[in-house]
């Protein structure tokens, strides 16, 4: 599905496309976590074709998500809540950037990180900006990355863990005491 995926894979199947249903909750690369509200057909191009309308939780967007499309954009099921603790691992790792980057190189990988859509990736970019923002001030667009990574994170675990995303903020924060 386009992401790098760090789950054992004992309940993965990667020969058969998901396919979500109206209701469900699904994760959309550097959009967070939104709700399938309806499978519509459109003619586009004298072709039908079906759509998921997904309206994303945050801030009531709604992505129209050709259903053959779903692996390459990334489009995926919440983690599942015994997958938290490998997420919470990611965070915890201790890594000492050697620094040598400039601001906007950095910025530029932890965005491709984002937009693969894996909530590893996002757990990474967080901690590193997290870690890094201890050291010294973050750029403008790092800050914004930063908060991007964050509301990510807790969306989606949140969700998982069926918490409300303040309580799931000071669970991420009591990781880094």
């Amino acid at each position: 599905m386009g992401e790098k995926s760090k789950n054992t894979g004992a309940n993965v199947n990667t020969s058969t496309k998901k396919e979500f249903a109206k209701g469900d909750l699904a994760v959309y690369p550097a959009h967070g976590v939104g709700c399938i509200e309806s499978i519509e057909s459109k003619e586009i191009n004298g072709d039908t074709m079906n759509f998921y309308m997904m309206k994303i939780v945050e801030n009531g967007m709604v992505i129209m998500i050709p259903t053959s499309n779903v692996e390459s954009v990334g489009l995926r099921e919440v983690i599942a809540e015994n997958e938290i603790p490998e997420v919470y691992k990611v965070m915890q790792e201790k890594v000492h950037n050697g620094d040598n980057q400039t601001w906007n190189r950095r910025y530029r990988e932890y965005m491709d990180k984002i937009k693969t859509g894996s909530i590893y990736d996002v757990a990474e970019v967080f901690r590193d900006l997290f870690q890094l923002k201890l050291e010294k001030d973050l750029s403008f667009g790092e800050r914004k990355l930063l908060d991007t990574a964050q509301n990510l994170l807790v969306q989606e675990l949140s969700t998982a863990k069926d918490m409300d995303e303040i309580s799931m903020m000071k669970e991420i924060e009591n990781l880094f005491q």
